[in-house]
């Protein structure tokens, strides 16, 4: 065999060998990164089963599919090229960026607050009397695609913040499995929530005993899961929000909220012994929320009194 072909074939080795160890690492950085979006997917898991619930149970999947849809469009068309662009020639303003996501999350999670304490609500809602079942599907659909930006947004900038990938393009596909893996894991998830109650009500037709019983129960749990779900989709936008501007204020070299909230996390958990892991959490989660709270009821006093802006959920 002539050398030059030989010699070709080592080159292609090479190349394959180089290929290899450039999808292991592109999956090991993905996971690594994926574990950190473990809070705003958390999030997103609990915001999106509002969007369905009081609507007709034959409308569910369809919405959740389309929300489904949106959100893939939202990662992997609009986001995943504007990261790359981002991290390539403008890295700063990455943290900037996920300032203003947070802080949109804060005025959504705080109007959401304000409203169940008697405020006035700002579009309409399945306790309205719904004049146009399609329009109104369509507005629910554009608001949890609207919310879902801004989570994938904190989703895909976290994620590339903890990418140790110096080429663009293997930047680009951790991003995208990370995008494709957390869309499916969510979405997958709430469309079994929501879908839980009909499969209870299947259950409670079986000839069983323990299956009827078993489908009762669950039909009887799951409008219940579904609003607990509503409220820790309200406190996480609060968490995730809060948490995003003190740790963002911090790194733009504004240190008190940061250091009220850490201060206060560490000597929680100096305190509580055993159970000082969880407690400090809790704490630094708290102040988060308190003041996403607060900057979300402030943006809403501004929007909604001073410019006179109705928003629609």
């Amino acid at each position: 065999m002539p050398s030059g072909l030989v010699a070709l074939f080592d080159d292609v080795a090479v190349i394959a060998r180089a290929a290899a160890a450039s999808v292991d690492d592109i999956a090991v950085a993905a996971g690594r990164a994926g574990s950190k979006t473990a809070g705003v997917v958390i999030d997103d898991a609990a915001v999106t089963p509002s969007y369905v619930t009081g609507l007709s149970p034959a409308r569910e999947l369809p919405i959740i599919w389309a929300i489904t849809k949106g959100s893939l469009f939202n990662k992997l068309i609009i986001l995943l090229p504007g990261a790359i662009l981002l991290s390539e020639f403008l890295p700063g303003a990455i943290i900037w960026i996920l300032m203003l996501g947070g802080a949109f999350l804060c005025y959504e999670g705080a109007e959401k607050v304000m409203e169940k304490l008697g405020g006035a609500k700002h579009g309409q809602t399945v306790e309205d009397e719904i004049a146009d079942p399609a329009a109104f599907e369509k507005q629910r659909i554009a608001g949890a695609v609207r919310t879902d930006l801004i989570l994938s947004a904190e989703i895909m900038a976290i994620t590339l913040n903890e990418l140790d990938l110096a080429v663009w393009w293997e930047r680009a596909a951790a991003l995208a499995l990370v995008a494709v893996a957390v869309t499916v894991a969510v979405y997958g998830a709430v469309a079994i929530i929501v879908k839980m109650d009909d499969v209870g009500l299947h259950l409670t037709k079986q000839d069983s005993n323990f299956a009827q019983k078993f489908g009762q129960f669950l039909v009887n749990s799951v409008p219940k899961l579904l609003v607990a779900l509503t409220v820790i989709g309200t406190v996480a936008m609060l968490w995730v929000g809060g948490g995003i501007i003190v740790h963002g204020t911090h790194e733009v070299g504004f240190h008190l909220l940061y250091d009220i909230a850490h201060g206060a996390e560490y000597a929680v958990a100096g305190a509580t012994g055993a159970l000082s892991g969880f407690a400090g959490w809790f704490t630094y989660a708290a102040i988060s929320a308190v003041v996403g709270l607060v900057l979300g009821a402030v943006i809403a006093f501004v929007l909604h009194k001073v410019f006179g802006f109705e928003g629609a959920h």
